[in-house]
């Protein structure tokens, strides 16, 4: 393990060995398994799922261009930021940062792992400032969060600045592209050679589809997946989520034909929002989603959900006052959508 990767690490897990679960026990071909106590009878789903994904981590190398040693994959992307978390943060010495407003679960984890959360704003654009996340940057500063495209604003942060974190500080900077099928620019992974303290985050639940399954993606150093690796659950990853995913992932064409659809939606719903009289603004978005500032978002928001249709308001959030973001949706749902707007006293 490099010197700073070994810095950042837990002191409880670095002579810790990892727990062996009874398929890790042997490498040979197998016929006859009376090992873990499983039952024998044929059901499917009777035997234990593997444990390290092999087959669907050769796959996922292969769909994103990297290597099967620096995929991990966790039960949806919360536990691999929970790992993360429980990995390389101390709890009640160490501290992580984020900056708002951005996806809500990196401030939840840091509250339940008792780990010190700093937040430094974006900027009032949305944009990031290196020189701001920097001055609060110190020893004990563990992870940087960065979610690009950012949620609930949809943009992309200026590249520059992602990497003046990565090349200026000592931390884990991990990088969530949950949204990176639905933009126009190219993710991080094929950069981890580059840069050794950096994670990346990626889903199957947002342009995959595949929500339900609960399948979150980890791009990273091999030592760094080799850590997370040794501390998750043995079958964090079930059969079924396994094959199906395997299935999605042999035919991407079919999901890039429903990027497709979304993203013209997406263009749709924009310039129909661009004529209510009640929107003030439409937010440039890479994403599958468009937030939008509204009069008497709040009021909006409670009326549509009266009607069935629910959006996520965001006018608590830091710049986000009078704000409500919109999922793309069927172009049904999206009609729907409109034809009740409309029919707003906006």
């Amino acid at each position: 393990m490099n010197e700073d990767l070994e810095k950042l690490l837990r002191n409880n897990l670095k002579n810790r060995q990892p727990y062996a679960s009874a398929r890790d026990e042997f490498k040979l071909p197998a016929e006859i398994f009376l090992d873990a106590n499983e039952n024998p009878f044929e059901t499917g789903m009777n035997r234990y799922p593997d444990p390290h994904q092999n087959k669907l981590k050769e796959k996922i190398a292969e769909v994103r261009g990297t290597q099967k040693e620096n995929v991990f994959i966790g039960n949806g992307s919360d536990e691999v930021l929970d790992l993360l978390f429980r990995a390389f943060c101390e709890p009640r010495m160490d501290n992580v940062i984020i900056m708002p407003p951005t996806y809500g679960m990196y401030e939840t984890l840091a509250e339940i792992n008792d780990v010190e959360c700093r937040k430094v704003p974006l900027n009032e654009d949305f944009s990031l400032s290196a020189d701001k996340v920097l001055k609060v940057v110190d020893d004990r500063t563990k992870i940087i969060f960065l979610c690009s495209p950012n949620n609930p604003t949809g943009n992309t942060l200026a590249e520059k600045e992602v990497i003046r974190l990565m090349e200026e500080t000592r931390a884990l900077v991990v990088l969530d592209e949950a949204y990176i099928d639905f933009s126009s620019k190219e993710g991080f992974v094929k950069r981890l050679n580059k840069y050794s303290r950096l994670v990346i985050i990626q889903t199957l639940s947002k342009a995959w589809g595949l929500a339900g399954l609960r399948l979150g993606l980890g791009f990273a150093s091999k030592e760094i997946v080799l850590i997370l690796d040794g501390i998750k659950p043995p079958y964090n990853v079930n059969t079924y989520s396994q094959q199906k995913a395997m299935e999605s992932l042999s035919d991407p064409a079919v999901t890039a034909k429903k990027i497709a659809v979304i993203q013209g939606e997406k263009e749709k719903m924009r310039k129909a929002l661009e004529q209510l009289p009640g929107v003030t603004r439409v937010f440039p978005s890479d994403t599958n989603f468009l937030l939008i500032e509204i009069k008497n978002a709040t009021k909006i928001y409670e009326t549509l959900i009266n009607k069935g249709i629910v959006l996520r308001n965001r006018s608590g959030m830091l710049y986000c006052k009078e704000c409500l973001r919109i999922t793309i949706g069927t172009p049904e749902e999206n009609a729907r959508l409109m034809d009740e707007l409309r029919n707003l006293e906006l």
